[in-house]
């Protein structure tokens, strides 16, 4: 008579009732953030601009925000598929020149300000770059959450390739990196095309002081 053995059969019910925990934990991670921004979401009242459809998460936002409920990072397909519809979603510039004057783009990396309840609708914003970046030398005060991007242009060169590139990771940080915190500034409508391309210019522009040390912003 064969000898029959259950080891199989309570491994795999083993990994089953594991893989069924681990998912069960990922749902009440996100019914208990789902919660949360609702309890959020009662206790704000809209003002001027600032409307309450900015607590809705897109798809794209929902699966990041499991990543740092859980800890579980996306699976290839997830980051394919965001990846995808943030490249899609780039519009390159409508006359196909990418660079605009990169003292305007200075103050654009030097200004905070916009997307506020008291700022008056269709006021331009500003990038607020060295929130995240070093971009000069003269500035001393900047974060580190981002990339150095002092002498990006001096380093990287001005190739249709770099260029592009560059275009759409400020159009789409999320064209590149799946679960990016850098804002999506042409996608999201935080800085207009011609902004944009000033901040190209200070990037790229060899006399800007990104890439030119002795030059004044």
């Amino acid at each position: 008579m064969k000898k029959i053995t259950l080891a199989p059969f309570a491994a795999a019910l083993a990994l089953s009732v594991a893989g069924g925990s681990a998912l069960a934990a990922e749902h009440a991670a996100q019914a208990d953030h789902d919660a949360l921004v609702a309890e959020l979401k009662a206790s704000f009242s809209e003002k001027g601009i600032a409307k309450l459809d900015r607590f809705d998460q897109s798809p794209m936002q929902r699966a990041c925000s499991q990543v740092g409920m859980t800890g579980k990072p996306l699976t290839k397909q997830q980051e394919e598929a965001i990846t995808k519809e943030a490249l899609a979603s780039v519009k390159a510039p409508a006359d196909g020149n990418y660079f605009g004057a990169w003292k305007a783009g200075e103050k654009i990396a030097q200004s905070g300000k916009g997307l506020q309840f008291s700022d008056k609708p269709g006021a331009p914003s500003g990038g607020n770059c060295y929130a995240c970046h070093q971009m000069t030398k003269a500035e001393i005060s900047y974060g580190n959450i981002g990339p150095s991007l002092l002498h990006y242009g001096k380093q990287r060169g001005d190739s249709k390739k770099v260029v592009e590139y560059t275009w759409a990771k400020i159009y789409n940080s999320h064209a590149y990196s799946a679960c990016s915190v850098m804002p999506r500034f042409g996608a999201a409508g935080i800085l207009t095309e011609a902004q944009m391309k000033d901040v190209m210019a200070l990037l790229f522009d060899p006399k800007s002081p990104v890439n030119d040390d002795t030059a004044k912003p």
